[in-house]
């Protein structure tokens, strides 16, 4: 592995060596493609932030005012962690297209960051206790995956 947690150097995905002139041409609308969701991203994260200033209007804005309740509270939190989520998948696509190489670390750091979001606003009463395991399951594996990942570049 080389120093960006990815595929070797000579691994990269939308190489445009070679002599199939199809291949290549196909790579670029690729790569335009990869762009337009790098594009798109950036208007999600605008939206995202929008929403956290609307979800605390509305929380401050009703009686009582400028109070937030324990379950506001989760909320503000759950539109906050939506952006970091979408920055973080803005940052897979622009080391994406800058390296063509995809970052394990960052990839599952995102999951993480994702599933955390899910644990901090999880209603435990109305879930079942297999839903609760299977996502300490999925922390406890990407976790030991993250762990493992790491350990691994620093070798």
């Amino acid at each position: 592995m080389d120093d960006k947690q990815g595929f070797g150097k000579d691994e990269h995905h939308l190489s445009r060596q070679g002599s199939d002139r199809l291949i290549g041409g196909l790579n670029r609308v690729i790569e335009h493609s990869i762009r337009v969701l790098a594009v798109l991203m950036v208007l999600v994260i605008i939206l995202c932030i929008a929403d956290v200033f609307f979800v605390l209007y509305e929380k401050l804005s009703t009686p009582p005012l400028f109070v937030l309740e324990f379950g506001d509270i989760f909320t503000v939190f759950a539109s906050f962690l939506a952006v970091l989520i979408a920055i973080e998948i803005f940052a897979n696509i622009t080391l994406y297209l800058r390296d063509d190489v995809i970052h394990i670390r960052l990839v599952i750091a995102t999951a993480l960051m994702a599933i955390a979001r899910k644990v901090i606003v999880l209603d435990f009463t109305t879930l079942t206790a297999d839903y609760v395991y299977g996502i300490a399951g999925i922390i406890l594996a990407l976790g030991i995956t993250y762990f493992l990942v790491a350990s691994k570049a620093r070798t």
